[in-house]
């Protein structure tokens, strides 16, 4: 993973610190492989370096089926939480595969109806879903997001919860393994060539699978 604030990662090659790698699991396509990085660590950051996430905990995960959330809900499941997930309908059984406890619809009740005592939120939508999930923490909850809006930044809260995620290779490592050992799965959207790139990160492309990361394969492949 490239650093977060650097350009010049959509290019055939590209400088990066060898602290800031490891190799990439044999089992996985090149495509498959590029989706992992920002997710996966962002995940791993959020749930065990931001909210010390501990065996046995309860995790509410925003954006659960998204292309960071199918993480949250996997290493969470492995770190033996009892996870929930938001997400639309057609997501529930996809994100039950991966682990999740259980699954809200959020265009349906309120997530916070009946939803109390929850350790870990883990916040990927951010604006009033934001908003909403203080109130269903336990008193020494923990709230982390990665979609905190500019003005929500003032509060204070808000701004101790937000995070930017931050290359690693050593747990980079570890997700690689964990791939390999078929503990945790990645899942391509859509595979797009670089003269699409522009469409791709303006969200004008669709997954056909409606899970998983766009990918921008700089080079054409057979």
């Amino acid at each position: 993973m490239n650093d977060w604030f650097a350009e010049g990662a959509t290019a055939e090659f590209c400088t990066t610190r060898p602290e800031n790698i490891t190799a990439k699991p044999p089992s996985l396509t090149h495509e498959a492989a590029a989706t992992v990085p920002i997710g996966a660590l962002t995940a791993w950051q959020g749930l065990f370096e931001r909210a010390r996430l501990q065996p046995g905990e309860r995790v509410l995960v925003h954006g659960g089926a998204g292309a960071v959330g199918l993480f949250v809900v996997q290493l969470a499941h492995l770190h033996n939480a009892y996870v929930i997930a938001t997400a639309s309908q057609r997501s529930v059984e996809f994100l039950k595969q991966l682990g999740a406890d259980e699954v809200l619809d959020y265009l349906g009740a309120p997530f916070e109806d009946g939803l109390e005592e929850v350790d870990v939120v883990f916040d990927g939508i951010g604006g009033e879903t934001l908003e909403r999930s203080w109130g269903v923490l336990k008193p020494e909850g923990r709230l982390v997001t990665i979609a905190a809006q500019s003005e929500g930044l003032e509060e204070q809260r808000v701004k101790d919860a937000f995070f930017i995620v931050e290359p690693k290779g050593e747990q980079l490592a570890v997700i690689a393994d964990w791939i390999k050992e078929k503990r945790i799965n990645t899942f391509v959207g859509a595979v797009v060539l670089l003269e699409q790139a522009s469409d791709a990160y303006g969200g004008k492309i669709r997954s056909p699978s409606r899970h998983g990361k766009i990918v921008v394969s700089v080079l054409e492949t057979n």
